[in-house]
């Protein structure tokens, strides 16, 4: 494609940026992320998760993941307060049972006391009184968390220096905030792996859908940086950055520390 073709190519991108649930698949073969990892939160989740535990997703998005759990959908809770999402979980959750429930993580949840045994949470809002309050006795808390520096170089490389959106996603910061809230520290981890994309426009679509990181980004207020990033992508085969992300599992206890 010639300069004019590729721009063209990626408003087309720009105006395609929406997504149905949490789904990549539109760049899918087209970028690369989260393909090494220390952990598996997957493995994570099934090493405490059993078909007799109750079960509470927070922010779980269209709830694809959690429907890939196979947990048995009586025992099964989620939340989620994006409105498009929440659409979709309530056309494709409620009819299989599950009790899905619109709600901001980050505030009070809708259930009793002591009402679940496992509570887990990917890239989502948490309040760590709130699931205290809402686990059982030894119950456990999963989470998989995107860092506070995550895709900083592609964001400088479109925008230049910018805040960041959530200064305080830390593991170090979440750890004592659970600590605080009752919970033992059962394993945490914490890690820096490439990003790549493998064509400038499916870093546009990303852009574009990931708002929060990269506040302020079109193409058309973006053109020099854009056109940097096809020069850096001819000379190295792939545009890279750096994901930043953390995990922390912790177990209520009986009784909170003093």
């Amino acid at each position: 494609m010639n300069y004019e073709e590729l721009i063209s190519h990626w408003r087309a991108e720009e105006t395609a940026a929406h997504i149905h649930g949490w789904d990549f698949s539109h760049i899918e073969g087209r970028y690369a992320e989260e393909e090494n990892l220390p952990w598996d939160y997957r493995e994570c989740i099934h090493a405490y998760l059993t078909p007799e535990k109750r079960l509470l997703d927070l922010d779980t998005g269209g709830g694809e993941f959690l429907l890939s759990l196979s947990h048995p959908h009586g025992q099964t809770a989620c939340t989620e307060a994006f409105l498009p999402n929440v659409a979709l979980c309530r056309e494709t959750l409620l009819p299989l049972g599950i009790d899905f429930r619109q709600a901001d993580a980050a505030g009070p949840l809708p259930w009793p006391d002591e009402t679940f045994d496992v509570v887990i949470n990917r890239h989502g809002d948490f309040n760590p009184q709130e699931i205290h309050r809402v686990l059982r006795p030894g119950g456990i808390f999963i989470t998989q968390q995107v860092g506070a520096e995550n895709d900083r170089e592609l964001v400088r490389m479109l925008l230049g220096d910018t805040p960041l959106p959530f200064p305080q996603q830390y593991l170090s910061v979440a750890q004592e905030q659970f600590r605080r809230a009752g919970f033992t520290i059962l394993k945490a981890d914490e890690c820096f792996r490439p990003i790549q994309f493998y064509d400038v426009g499916a870093l546009v679509w990303f852009a574009r859908i990931i708002e929060w990181e990269f506040a302020g980004f079109t193409v058309d207020g973006c053109l020099p940086q854009l056109l940097h990033a096809q020069q850096l992508l001819e000379e190295r085969g792939c545009i890279e950055g750096r994901i930043h992300r953390f995990m922390l599992i912790a177990g209520k206890r009986a009784d909170r520390e003093p």
